[in-house]
């Protein structure tokens, strides 16, 4: 793929909000949409492929698509049917998917009192995946069973997204509102004893092994590192990339912050440079230093936790989208690819 020539696929009157790459087809996209930026109107999710053949230029193009009563803020593919994906959707709804078939959802969820803004299907326990919402709470689905399994009330604001660690398969980590950064071990009781002397029970916290305080301002976007067992990556509001030891959150004493101290939490590393709110980011499959994030100025980044011979961890700034870039995710089987989707209605897809 020329890295001077991003493929481009436009999808018109749908913004996108998500998108993922098939652990099964190599090739094989799906994007989560919305009519009207996601504020009114309907939903869609697009299946989308790439096509190359010998001494022809790839190109990528719709294979299908299938309309929601709702704007689609999110969506994943099943670790154990090839054909199957969930969708996250505004009106707090889940839905399974099979690409084989047309026009209606197999199954759907309706527990989330909000908007449901992640999905992430466990690639350890690969008949489980997870949903977070506005609503403040996490819930652990099963495709077979008609409603969920656990529900963590997570934070008491909104969930951006959760993750299942690929390290370790009960252990999960969320990003909120609130500016923190969470891990939960799923085998641990459910819900945190109230405070001493404490009578309120009508909003109990589930329990997190870890908080970190990540940001005064909201976290949109986590990411595990694929090779790295306890390290994060978080974006948000404050316009940085930052990265997290999980075994090393450092509490800086008050009056002596430094560059990478963050309402308490001083983290591994940070990497400066977007100029609006980081939506996402999402570590190389590949490698264990490289790291994308995508953000509201327009653009997709590419960092390096090891700085190049210039001095810089920045490798690399994509940068032809006309609004809002939400989404970016690497290839699975091809290194060095990536995927973008923004609310200008396109996909590029471009190696670094």
């Amino acid at each position: 793929m020329n890295r001077l020539a991003p493929l481009t696929l436009y999808t018109p009157g749908f913004a996108h909000y998500g998108i993922a790459w098939s652990p099964f087809h190599t090739t094989r996209l799906a994007v989560a949409s919305a009519a009207n930026y996601g504020l009114v109107g309907n939903g869609r999710l697009h299946i989308a492929s790439i096509a190359s053949l010998p001494g022809v230029p790839p190109t990528i193009s719709l294979e299908k698509f299938y309309d929601t009563q709702d704007g689609l803020y999110d969506v994943a593919w099943s670790e154990i049917h090839e054909n199957q994906l969930v969708t996250a959707s505004g009106d707090g709804s889940i839905k399974l998917w099979d690409i084989m078939l047309n026009d209606l959802p197999i199954r759907a969820w309706q527990e989330h009192t909000r908007e449901v803004f992640s999905v992430d299907w466990s690639n350890m326990n690969k008949d489980l995946f997870i949903s977070s919402s506005w609503d403040g709470t996490v819930k652990l689905w099963s495709p077979e069973r008609p409603r969920s399994i656990t529900t963590l009330q997570a934070h008491t604001t909104c969930v951006y997204q959760a993750l299942f660690s690929p390290h370790e398969p009960d252990v999960i980590a969320t990003c909120s509102t609130d500016g923190t950064v969470k891990i939960f071990d799923l085998r641990m009781p459910a819900y945190a004893p109230p405070a001493p002397g404490s009578a309120n029970f009508t909003k109990p916290l589930s329990a997190a092994a870890l908080t970190v305080p990540a940001s005064g301002t909201e976290i949109l976007s986590l990411d595990w590192n694929k090779y790295k067992r306890y390290n994060l990556a978080s974006g948000g509001v404050d316009k940085m990339v930052k990265v997290w030891d999980c075994r090393m959150v450092k509490i800086g004493p008050a009056g002596q912050e430094t560059a990478f101290q963050a309402v308490g939490g001083i983290c591994e590393a940070q990497f400066a440079g977007h100029e609006y709110a980081v939506r996402k980011v999402q570590w190389s499959p590949h490698r264990p230093d490289l790291l994308a994030s995508a953000s509201y100025d327009m653009s997709c980044r590419v960092w390096s936790t090891n700085p190049t011979a210039a001095g810089t961890n920045l490798v690399y700034i994509h940068d032809p989208h006309t609004e809002f870039v939400v989404g970016c995710g690497w290839s699975l089987y091809e290194e060095g690819v990536l995927a973008t989707c923004s609310w200008d209605c396109k996909v590029n897809v471009f190696r670094i």
